[in-house]
């Protein structure tokens, strides 16, 4: 399973980061990608590493801001989210494909989702 921590509240121009931390299976060999829907929106792709880290993905309207990483050591992927804006409020969710995947599709586990609120 995977388990989501952090998130929470933040003003413009903070500073939040979500972990999602993996049981059960080794998460290096998995591409694990974070997703997040607003209220009245269609679920995005917001970033994605893909197994082995061979690469990293952003949104276009997250690049510069987030970035992604995971510690093997921890089985857990995080999201550090930067000059946080109002429209990045949303449910964020990570997800697992693989094993050995290189993309990110949500076809696999998915986490609990945790709220990410940013005040004007």
């Amino acid at each position: 399973q995977l388990v989501q921590s952090g998130g929470g509240l933040a003003q413009t121009g903070g500073s939040l980061r979500l972990s999602c931390r993996a049981s059960g299976f080794a998460m290096n060999n998995y591409a694990i990608g974070w997703f997040r829907q607003a209220p009245g929106k269609e679920r995005e792709g917001v970033s994605c590493i893909t197994a082995y880290d061979i690469r990293t993905d952003y949104a276009d309207s997250v690049k510069g801001r987030f970035t992604i990483s995971r510690d093997n050591g921890q089985n857990t992927v995080h999201l550090q989210m930067d000059s946080l804006k109002p429209e990045d409020t949303a449910v964020y969710y990570c997800a697992a494909d693989g094993p050995r995947s290189s993309e990110c599709k949500g076809e696999g586990l998915w986490g609990q989702g945790t709220q990410v609120t940013v005040s004007p």
